[in-house]
């Protein structure tokens, strides 16, 4: 199919492909408007540095370092809480042999 593209579907979207804009024939010379060019286009899209284009690795990357500080601290908590339970444990482990021990004397 060998038609040419029109503005809302053009054959290229790369603008140094495109054909240039000229200015319409039924504006008179030297009206205000000035002749445009695919220059600016291309400034706008050299506008993108490289630290523009790495934001989505960075938050990526920051998104991580968040989840694995969480993990850090639900790990540590968890270890609180087993220590704890083995702590209340160990106290009663060690009444249960005090009194039996009281018991063996008292007899």
């Amino acid at each position: 199919m060998n038609t040419a593209g029109t503005i809302d579907r053009p054959l290229t979207h790369d603008p140094q492909k495109q054909a240039p804009m000229k200015p319409s024939t039924n504006e008179p010379t030297g009206s205000a408007t000035p002749e445009v060019t695919t220059t600016g286009a291309n400034d706008s899209r050299q506008n993108r540095t490289r630290e523009m284009q790495l934001i989505p690795e960075a938050l990526a990357r920051a998104h991580m370092h968040d989840r694995l500080h969480d993990a850090r601290e639900q790990r540590r908590a968890m270890s609180l809480v087993a220590a704890r339970r083995m702590q209340r444990r160990a106290e009663r482990a060690s009444r249960r042999a005090r009194r039996a021990l009281a018991m063996a004397v008292m007899q």
